[in-house]
């Protein structure tokens, strides 16, 4: 019952920040895509596997990354995201700029790259998570599919580069990076070892 509660907060808090957030441009935002390409590519579909996709990425959570990586340059680094590289693009975005490069990465198409098999671990804690241990079940949130849910936050994961899913859960489980709704990733990434972060990105980039 908590754990319902909890989640039923972040998404009516996403709700009402998403309803006071600039209403983006997809046209406007491809124009001004060029400058993410060189580690994105112009569609999104990053072709390094450190580098995240953002096609088709809802749009809300694109627009909130920006903002934190802005929020992590200009505290530095006491709030938002940090991201060395991030750092020196998002300075010189406006928050329309922002709101204009998420409604046009979210209007991409993602590409899935055929996956490789997976430990069965990682099937079973996304899709029922472990009780014993605390671990509650990633599809809770981001859907059985990975959609995620975007109004509500949480990101989509289908197609998404394996790598860069690993070492985002590693940033979360060493306090890296702490810019999840109520800390929600951070709690679950703290216990799950290596071997369960293995499988579980392993399955993850199973999905589609």
């Amino acid at each position: 019952m908590k754990k319902l509660v909890l989640v039923l907060s972040v998404i009516f808090a996403a709700l009402s920040v998403s309803a006071q957030a600039a209403e983006g441009n997809a046209e406007a935002g491809k124009a001004k895509a060029a400058i993410c390409a060189a580690c994105h590519s112009m569609d999104g579909n990053s072709m390094v596997p450190l580098y995240p996709k953002l096609a088709g990425q809802h749009a809300p959570y694109l627009t909130k990354q920006l903002h934190d990586f802005k929020s992590a340059a200009t505290s530095g680094g006491k709030e938002g995201r940090n991201d060395p590289i991030m750092a020196g693009f998002v300075m010189a975005l406006s928050d329309q700029d922002m709101a204009d490069l998420a409604a046009y990465f979210a209007s991409q198409k993602v590409t899935h790259t055929p996956a490789a098999e997976f430990p069965a671990i990682g099937k079973k804690l996304y899709e029922a998570g472990d009780a014993e241990r605390g671990i509650p079940a990633c599809m809770a949130c981001h859907g059985p599919a990975g959609k995620g849910m975007g109004l509500a936050g949480f990101p989509s994961l289908t197609g998404q580069h394996a790598t860069y899913i690993k070492s985002q859960l590693n940033k979360f489980k060493m306090g890296q990076r702490h810019n999840d709704l109520n800390g929600m990733m951070e709690g679950v990434a703290k216990k799950l070892n290596d071997s369960d972060i293995d499988a579980i990105t392993q399955y993850i980039a199973s999905l589609k």
